[in-house]
């Protein structure tokens, strides 16, 4: 059947990255676009490729997803995460999720395993507990660096717009070789939210959409903004209409910088397995790999591209 050359893209985070984080996204995004990859080589589906580089990614403290998420008004981490089958648009979700290391595998789980799209908070809670999902401590989940960020914000001349800036919800986008394309994203919100603030992340069609008959993409940036503009459905109607990956993922997040001025960053593989990283943030790291190839960057026109022996080679030595 092998038709399809596989293709897997993967963002952690569009906004502003400070130097000395630089490099530790860079690795943690080629990290998971490798992971992810692999999968895709043995055979793995897109769904499959696509969780496993979130979950990469949640486990990596650099990012806001999983551990290293920021922390809400009270001090404490609330998840969302997605993850899309464009095969037959299946869809699972959760928000609001504490105590677990990988919001994915719980989104994952929504999908297969109930006949519902998306469960919040307590509800969420339970059904991890009762698909035997390890709970861990809340303290397992919070870096030094989310803490300082949050009591930073409380300062009573503080401006948590000012941090939010430096976002980084993960995700990731692929095309396996039967042609199928899948979606996933993961986050842990904006630092000092209200408590049970649900942004794009957990909502189909903002923070990501599958179709088979289109495409995939994942997005990151200003959560209300892109609910507004649903913006992952906006990109994937602009490639129904003919438009490349590019052009669609420019196309869209401009308009949601003119109309509601917000801005953020997208990945997109088409159904033909083209692709795109684009973002209207000053950075966003991202990655892919396409025709044992690594591209990847952060900066705005910025591409660095190994060969995947020379990849998997320097990501065993850190890069």
């Amino acid at each position: 059947l092998g038709r399809m050359k596989p293709v897997i893209v993967v963002h952690g985070g569009a906004g502003r990255i400070f130097k000395e984080r630089e490099e530790g996204h860079r690795a943690g995004t080629v990290r998971a676009a490798l992971q992810g990859y692999d999968v895709l080589k043995r055979g793995g589906t897109a769904v499959d490729a696509v969780e496993e580089a979130v979950r990469s990614m949640e486990d990596d403290p650099h990012f806001n997803a999983g551990c290293g998420s920021v922390l809400n008004e009270k001090g404490e981490v609330e998840m969302d995460a997605i993850i899309m089958d464009g095969k037959n648009l299946d869809c699972g979700a959760v928000s609001a999720v504490k105590f677990i290391a990988n919001p994915i595998k719980l989104a994952r789980l929504v999908m297969e395993k109930t006949k519902h799209m998306l469960l919040t908070d307590q509800g969420a809670h339970l059904f991890a507990r009762a698909r035997g999902i390890p709970e861990i401590p809340g303290e397992k989940l919070i870096t030094e660096r989310s803490r300082e960020r949050w009591k930073k914000n409380l300062e009573p001349d503080s401006n948590p717009e000012e941090f939010q800036k430096d976002l980084g919800t993960v995700g990731a986008v692929a095309i396996d070789s039967e042609g199928n394309v899948a979606c996933a994203t993961s986050t842990g919100g904006l630092s000092n939210k209200l408590i049970g603030r649900v942004g794009d992340t957990a909502c189909i069609g903002s923070g990501g959409y599958a179709d088979n008959h289109s495409g995939a993409t994942s997005t990151t940036g200003h959560g209300e903004s892109i609910m507004k503009v649903v913006l992952a459905r906006l990109i994937l109607y602009h490639m129904e209409q003919g438009m490349s990956p590019e052009v669609a993922a420019d196309t869209a997040l401009d308009y949601m910088k003119t109309r509601v001025g917000g801005l953020g960053g997208v990945i997109v593989v088409n159904k033909a397995g083209e692709w795109a990283a684009r973002f209207s943030t000053k950075q966003m790291s991202w990655a892919t790999v396409k025709d044992d190839e690594l591209h990847y960057g952060i900066y705005a026109g910025e591409e660095h591209v190994k060969s995947l022996g020379e990849a998997l080679e320097s990501a065993s030595e850190g890069l």
